[in-house]
């Protein structure tokens, strides 16, 4: 089967990337799907956190090499074109969003996982950038996304040489949040994205959009006050108190409902 793939429970969505057989590679279909599917999953007030993830052993390959000139160049579109355009889509998602990585997690594969707010691998994920193997640019988005997560010299290694790295290396430069063994990832997912549920989403998707004003040098104020206005007229931060006194979990009541969020860059 070759598509993308949505499967909620409870409050948790899951992404799959499926193209058997091509370790996940990424159609020009494939690329323009990813806008639409993430918009109907911002705009769903049931779904809390959004995993992303392949199907099988591989998160992804990339773009498909068979359909590159479409993906990356699409009429009408930015550098990067349908790349970028899901890579941005993801990155303004307004809920928390965890890539889960195991096994190949290559070029367009990057990026997408890149996108995410955390990335969670297997002892297994292999990573690589490899732009300068075939002889094109990398999308301007995904060398700033990548930039801003390494730094600028360990961007320029990654992309000038292509290798491929473990998952190891890639915790050490940053990449990773966490890492675990393999038969253990998918049940360290489910608890990480079942926390982030529990969790007052209020504050989550407001820090979300704090933390990427900040990184991109923006005047985060008129963000803040937005939000610390939006909590004022909100029962969580009073839900969380109260459970707390009482030793007890918090039910959050925050939904978001009729809530104008500033698109987070």
């Amino acid at each position: 089967m070759v598509g993308i793939l949505v499967e909620t429970r409870g409050t948790i969505a899951t992404l799959t990337i499926e193209n058997a057989g091509k370790r996940n590679s990424l159609t020009a279909e494939m690329w323009l799907r990813l806008p639409e599917v993430l918009s109907e999953l911002a705009s769903d007030p049931g779904v809390k956190v959004l995993v992303v993830r392949g199907a099988g052993e591989d998160f992804s390959s990339g773009a498909d090499i068979r359909d590159l000139a479409r993906i990356l160049h699409a009429p009408g579109m930015p550098d990067g074109g349908l790349v970028t355009a899901a890579e941005n889509a993801l990155a303004v998602f307004p809920k928390p969003t965890v890539a889960a990585i195991d096994g190949f997690c290559v070029g367009g594969g990057w990026q997408i996982a890149a996108a995410c707010d955390v990335r969670i691998a297997s002892d297994r994920a292999t990573f690589g950038i490899t732009p300068a193997r075939i002889g094109i640019i990398y999308p301007l988005s995904g060398i700033q996304r990548l930039v801003s997560i390494v730094g600028p010299a360990t961007a320029k290694y990654l992309l000038f040489s292509g290798e491929l790295i473990s998952s190891g290396q890639a915790v050490s430069l940053g990449m990773l949040s966490q890492v675990h063994p393999a038969p253990g990832l998918w049940a360290a997912v489910d608890s990480f994205a079942g926390m982030l549920a529990s969790r007052s989403q209020l504050s989550i998707q407001a820090m979300k959009q704090l933390v990427h004003a900040f990184a991109a040098g923006e005047d985060a104020a008129a963000i803040g006050d937005a939000w610390q206005g939006e909590a004022a007229a909100s029962d969580d931060a009073e839900i969380g108190a109260a459970a707390f006194l009482a030793h007890e979990t918090p039910s959050f009541s925050w939904t978001g409902s009729g809530f104008v969020r500033r698109p987070v860059v």
